[in-house]
């Protein structure tokens, strides 16, 4: 059985903590790790080969670091250049699979949900498997145990066909109002949609190719233009931007007739907005869960979230306060659904605080912007032991480097030096230049940029061990 971890999303709702260069599938929401890192995690079990990924190009850097940190390889990480839903995520890992004459079982997993219970998740996982084995193609449904209007629903039946304790899908219905949803809970016959799936790949392609040709067609010549260096893939810009963006469940398992629902009863949720965040944490007497510096007096049933600054909150129930260092989000519980309404708005006014933390993550350790001005501009930034930054030049500003702690090693024109704490040094504009960190300990250093640009924009990369450009073999040479 292959494990296929979808991690492509970008997490809108739990806006602003997750922004689209950095999703909630890797922040530490409901404990010390990731939601990225628990998915993983939950995979140890006997006869379940390494998991194929797959990401967002954006994200290749973020998803090795957080692989590395518990000690996990993947056997392969597709690369999308951008999202085209579920059905031709899985497609490409399903056609990859075939192409290697693997027709195995594909235990399809968002990489951004909960589930508390991991022995009843295996038992779950070994009744679909029976019926996958079987031909069919298994949806895990979560039991709706009350009237949640955020989910998608699926009705089931009896079908003596299938093994006692899977149920054949009726149907699927759209997100609900209170008073349907209402009545589903009463039936006993409904569950809510997990985003799970178990079915062989020759299974899943099959039924792809009949119900949505185009979708398998395109996936297969993305697959055979794409780019493979080790075990990564990075799929065809060009021929990918033809898919079709479909869900799994549009695409095929609405229109199958070997769709069936095995019930998941292992604390599942899908921490899709901050009232499932709420839901999932403890709380205080008063129903409160509070992270950061918050001070909360005559407050109910409220998440406040602090990143800093003080967050103080007085007379009020079931809002939602998220701070972060360049925004602030408020809402009523009832409301957070409606987060996405906002990031939406911002992207339309071009705003960058949907897409970057002030903490921006690169393949060498992170850079944080602390403070800006008409023609400066100041970072702290973090070299993890090891990495170097590109050989690069500016046309348009000036830097100074401080070294908070560890060790820098400069390359500055024809120069090369090392600085150590408290020392500083300055590369004037135009110059040729390098960072790195040759130490065990991270260094630490506080950049100040002067100038009449100072946007990202204004960095000529001239040699990269990252791959982010080809080296320029004239220049490489200082």
């Amino acid at each position: 059985m292959t494990p296929i971890i979808l991690s492509g999303g970008s997490g809108s709702r739990l806006w602003p903590l997750s922004r689209k260069l950095y999703p909630k599938q890797f922040l530490a929401l409901t404990g010390e790790q990731t939601l990225f890192q628990q998915t993983l995690q939950r995979l140890s079990i006997e006869g379940m080969q390494p998991p194929v990924l797959v990401a967002n190009q954006e994200h290749r850097f973020i998803v090795q670091e957080q692989l590395e940190q518990i000690d996990q390889q993947a056997q392969l990480l597709l690369l999308e250049p951008f999202g085209r839903n579920t059905a031709p995520a899985v497609a490409m890992a399903a056609l990859q699979l075939m192409a290697e004459g693997r027709d195995e079982l594909m235990l399809v997993l968002p990489a951004d949900h909960v589930l508390d219970d991991q022995q009843a998740f295996r038992q779950a996982l070994a009744l679909a498997t029976v019926a996958a084995e079987k031909g069919e193609m298994v949806l895990f449904g979560v039991p709706a145990n009350r009237p949640e209007t955020g989910y998608g629903y699926i009705r089931g039946k009896a079908d003596e066909a299938l093994p006692d304790g899977v149920a054949r899908v009726a149907s699927f219905v759209e997100k609900p109002d209170a008073l349907r949803a209402t009545e589903y809970v009463k039936s006993g016959d409904y569950y809510w949609n997990s985003g799970m799936f178990l079915f062989r790949a020759s299974r899943f392609l099959e039924e792809l190719k009949q119900h949505d040709v185009d979708i398998y067609d395109t996936c297969l010549l993305a697959l055979e233009r794409s780019q493979r260096k080790d075990a990564e893939i990075a799929i065809d810009p060009a021929t990918f931007a033809c898919c079709p963006d479909n869900s799994i469940d549009y695409a095929v398992m609405e229109k199958t007739q070997r769709a069936c629902v095995v019930p998941l009863t292992a604390g599942w949720n899908d921490v899709g907005s901050w009232s499932s965040i709420w839901e999932v944490h403890d709380k205080d007497d008063a129903g409160n869960v509070i992270s950061g510096d918050v001070l909360l007096e005559d407050s109910r049933n409220c998440l406040v979230h602090g990143n800093g600054k003080l967050v103080s909150v007085l007379g009020l129930d079931d809002i939602v306060v998220v701070e972060t260092k360049d925004a602030t989000m408020i809402a009523h519980k009832d409301r957070v659904q409606d987060v996405k309404k906002l990031v939406n708005k911002l992207d339309e006014q071009g705003r960058s605080e949907t897409q970057n933390h002030c903490a921006v993550y690169r393949p060498w350790g992170s850079y944080d912007s602390v403070d800006m001005g008409g023609r400066f501009q100041v970072k702290h930034i973090t070299v993890k032991p090891g990495a170097q930054l590109s050989l690069q030049m500016h046309h348009h500003r000036a830097e100074h480097w401080i070294v908070v702690s560890g060790t820098a090693r400069v390359t500055c024109d024809d120069r090369e030096f090392l600085l150590t704490e408290n020392q500083s040094c300055y590369i004037p504009m135009t110059s040729v230049h390098r960072l790195a960190n040759p130490g065990k300990i991270p260094l630490e250093i506080i950049e100040v940029q002067s100038g009449t640009y100072l946007g990202e924009d204004d960095i000529e990369r001239l040699e990269d061990v990252y791959g982010r450009s080809d080296a320029v073999a004239a220049v490489a040479a200082h």
